[in-house]
């Protein structure tokens, strides 16, 4: 079989079968698209609004590449550097407090941090910039202080404690929001203008936005939950459209389309179908292990309505670049070593394999993240797409 009935067929079998609702996955060299397909609903159970290539999800995380790689512009510009304090840029960082635990009533220990927090460790979840929903502590000091959680798009996420002194290990989190007003400040523009003038126009991608226009929500997938006995429904979770500020780290809304001309951006080595986004140097340094001797352990979830866990294999070490996770050896769906990959929370994933100069993107819509049924199908996807090489 041909690649396209091969990944046809798998993806329709899923929807088919009710696994996931819709799913839209895409494939690329680094000249031309090689796999599109759309297959199921945008809406469980409502077969009148059928998954189309052009539909629009939240990608979540997939943000946080973005976000790095507006960083690194301005890296290349000499507005910002990697390891100066980031409260050259940011002042409040000067503030930011290590959470050490809580004393007998509860009360959280804060302290200040053994060193400063840089735009480095932002990048590369080093930072001590944490997530509720992977960090019992970090919960538990929001509800005793009434801090915003980490999805609200509210200014004071910016101001969240630190769970560790900064490069002491990887845990991921919210530093790449916190990258994200850093942007805004050394470039002057919001970020999703600075993103739209600077990264999507030399692109071409013309249905990424922060804020949700009304084109874009006429093609709009629901977010669904997976319930405990295995069901599915559409629920009606959205990133605020009226948040403090625009989240760096999962803010964005897109298309597969769109982020495919990213990855074939970054598969050729900065280089966009309508302009250079990044230097080849650049692109090389994000590619590159920048957390020395950790690794980026398996992720272990404290609420499973957002996240279940997501083991990596204790024989392949996951490394860290300026933004995404980095294979050591092959991994076994085909993907060479030294190649990249992240995901967005609502079980939507991405690929960049820059030795065989492949790629993917891989979209659906569902609550919690590492779905039993979605991310085993992205990666039988992404298998696919290798087989058929």
């Amino acid at each position: 079989m041909s690649l396209k009935a091969s990944v046809d067929a798998l993806l329709k079998q899923a929807t088919d079968a009710g696994d996931v609702p819709g799913v839209v996955a895409m494939a690329t060299s680094r000249d031309a698209t090689i796999y599109e397909g759309a297959f199921g609903t945008r809406v469980a159970g409502k077969t009148d609004v059928p998954m189309t290539l052009d539909t629009i999800v939240l990608i979540a995380s997939m943000t946080k590449a973005i976000t790095a790689t507006a960083a690194m512009q301005l890296i290349e510009q000499g507005k910002l550097d990697l390891h100066s304090p980031a409260s050259r840029w940011l002042p409040q960082l000067s503030k930011v407090q290590v959470l050490d635990g809580f004393d007998d009533n509860g009360e959280p220990r804060l302290r200040a941090p053994k060193r400063a927090v840089t735009l480095l460790d932002l990048l590369t979840h080093t930072s001590g910039f944490g997530y509720e929903f992977l960090s019992a502590d970090l919960g538990r000091y929001q509800a005793k202080t009434g801090a915003p959680n980490s999805l609200s798009g509210a200014s004071g996420m910016l101001e969240a404690p630190l769970l560790f002194d900064p490069g002491e290990r990887w845990f991921y989190g919210t530093g790449i929001d916190v990258a994200g007003a850093i942007v805004e400040k050394a470039s002057g523009q919001k970020l999703g203008a600075y993103f739209a003038e600077h990264v999507f126009a030399p692109l071409g991608m013309k249905s990424t936005a922060f804020q949700i226009s009304s084109d874009m929500r006429a093609r709009l997938a629901k977010i669904h939950h997976r319930l405990d006995d295995g069901s599915l429904i559409a629920g009606d979770v959205e990133i605020p459209q009226d948040a403090d500020f625009e989240m760096g780290g999962a803010g964005l809304y897109g298309t597969a389309g769109d982020y495919l001309k990213f990855v074939r951006m970054l598969l050729n080595e900065g280089r966009g179908e309508q302009g250079v986004v990044l230097k080849p140097e650049t692109v090389k340094q994000m590619f590159s292990n920048q957390i020395g001797a950790l690794t980026v352990p398996s992720l272990s979830s404290v609420d499973r309505t957002l996240s279940n866990d997501l083991p990596l294999p204790p024989d392949n070490p996951h490394l860290w670049g300026l933004s995404f996770m980095i294979n050591s050896k092959t991994f076994p769906t085909g993907r060479s070593p030294g190649s990249v990959m992240w995901a967005g929370i609502a079980n939507s994933y991405y690929w960049i394999d820059p030795v065989k100069g492949i790629g993917g993107v891989y979209l659906s819509q569902i609550l919690p993240f590492a779905d039993v049924k979605s991310m085993p199908l992205f990666f039988g996807f992404e298998a696919t797409v290798y087989a058929n090489l």
